[in-house]
């Protein structure tokens, strides 16, 4: 039987800088959920992200990984492409190979470490592009080579923070798709996003931020005229609820 396993957040306050990112951020997350994390730029959503994987302090509450979640190496985090360095010269083999190093990064590795990254690198369709260097992919390409880096971390808990961010609509739903099948197996999944694509509809569960919990919940039941009014504003905000996607008057 396999362990249940979750996160769970508590009044989560934290402040940066004399300003207040984050304001009684409670919610829970289950295992083999794909949770889309959405909210305007400068909403809180990296400053969540870096409080659940405990490289933040907390000002005030709690955050519980719970089950496998909370074993060690079992969380993987993908920051936003714009904080990674791309001259660093890594090719794709070796960003996946990173995910196997937890246990220092100067091991030796062997022939398991080479076959599961073999088998990462399936997963996400790109076997084939192994010996390129990081530069020469696209965004989406570049998303998929992190998830395998994360699969190869044998992580519970995968966080992608804006990883949509310079990725054509075809690329986005590709990796949906592995994201999804990522769920199936009972990992937890949160993707954060400012932008309500067509593709916001394929979540399990949305969390709406904008420095506090807007709404928690089905696409469905989250995605009303007045949490889009609370994360976007009143100045030109239509809800469209075949598309969940903000539509701006006059444009």
């Amino acid at each position: 039987m396999a362990v249940e396993s979750g996160i769970a957040l508590r009044d989560v306050t934290v402040v940066r800088g004399g300003h207040t990112a984050l304001t009684d951020v409670t919610f829970d997350v289950e295992q083999g959920t794909l949770m889309g994390v959405l909210g305007p730029n400068g909403a809180g959503k990296s400053t969540l992200f870096d409080a659940i994987a405990g490289v933040l302090p907390l000002t005030r509450g709690t955050v519980d990984l719970y089950g496998d979640a909370s074993r060690r190496g079992a969380l993987a985090y993908v920051p936003q492409r714009d904080s990674i360095n791309w001259r660093f010269p890594a090719n794709v083999h070796d960003v996946v190979m990173m995910g196997c190093c937890r246990t220092g990064w100067f091991r030796q590795t062997g022939k398991k470490d080479r076959e599961l990254v073999r088998l990462c690198l399936n997963r996400v369709g790109l076997w084939n592009q192994r010996s390129a260097l990081m530069t020469e992919l696209s965004g989406g390409q570049r998303q998929r080579v992190f998830i395998a880096r994360a699969l190869a971390q044998e992580a519970s808990v995968v966080l992608l923070d804006e990883a949509f961010s310079g990725v054509d609509v075809g690329a986005q739903e590709g990796i949906i798709e592995v994201l999804q099948s990522l769920r199936d197996e009972g990992i937890i999944v949160l993707l954060a996003t400012h932008d309500l694509t067509n593709l916001a509809d394929r979540f399990d569960q949305v969390l709406c931020i904008n420095h506090h919990v807007c709404a928690c919940g089905s696409p469905d039941q989250a995605f009303t005229s007045t949490v889009l009014e609370e994360l976007y504003g009143s100045h030109g905000i239509e809800f469209t609820p075949d598309h969940y996607r903000p539509v701006r008057r006059g444009s």
